[in-house]
């Protein structure tokens, strides 16, 4: 699985991309229990994983912080 493209997840709303993380930390978590137990097949997808979380949350960190920012 590729990694997401910024221009897509700026695509999606706040609760779109809260879901995204969500699931995406829990496919993590299982990635890495499977990495403890050898069964890991494709370890570079653990670093795929964890820039795509950080990509979510930062750009929903900024869409959240311009939305308080045009309501104030």
């Amino acid at each position: 699985m590729k990694a997401m493209k910024v221009q897509d997840i700026r695509k999606l709303s706040v609760e779109e991309m809260k879901a995204k993380i969500s699931d995406s930390r829990e496919e993590l978590m299982k990635l890495r229990f499977q990495q403890v137990t050898g069964q890991l097949t494709d370890p570079s997808r653990l670093r795929i994983l964890g820039r795509d979380i950080a990509r979510l949350e930062t750009i929903l960190r900024e869409s959240l912080r311009t939305e308080t920012k045009g309501a104030a």
